[in-house]
């Protein structure tokens, strides 16, 4: 599990423990930074992932079949089915009453590039040192 540091939005200096103020310089990020981002947040719970799993090992799927596969309310599976969509992961398409879902290859495929070049990054330092 890991460790979240619930001041990470200051400056501390380890040297004399004081936290220093808030900094007000921007940090500019990649596109690419931005996108593992997005990606990485709808990736961050594990019913999002299961309803991923379905759907890449299908051509579609509906909204009352995913409720069936995993026992939740239908309301909650919707807002895990919004994130993804958000994120572009998945995409839908509308045909009342019902709502058909499958992965967008498209994104599916940039996500996948960006996450493989991201854990591909080579550690600098000792990899046997535990912490930081």
């Amino acid at each position: 599990m890991l460790e979240i540091n619930a001041s990470l939005s200051y400056i501390y200096d380890k040297l004399d423990h004081t936290e220093m103020k808030r900094t007000n310089a921007e940090i500019p990020y990649s596109t690419s930074e931005t996108d593992l981002a997005v990606f990485s947040k709808a990736l961050g719970h594990p019913v999002r992932l299961k309803i991923l799993k379905l759907l890449s090992t299908q051509s579609c799927c509906f909204t009352g079949e995913l409720t069936a596969i995993i026992p939740m309310a239908q309301s909650t599976i919707s807002q895990h089915l919004k994130a993804l969509l958000e994120a572009g992961l998945i995409q839908g398409e509308i045909t009342p009453p019902r709502v058909k879902y499958c992965l967008n290859r498209k994104n599916w495929e940039t996500a996948r590039k960006l996450f493989a070049r991201f854990f591909d990054t080579e550690l600098s330092g000792d990899e046997s040192e535990e912490e930081c």
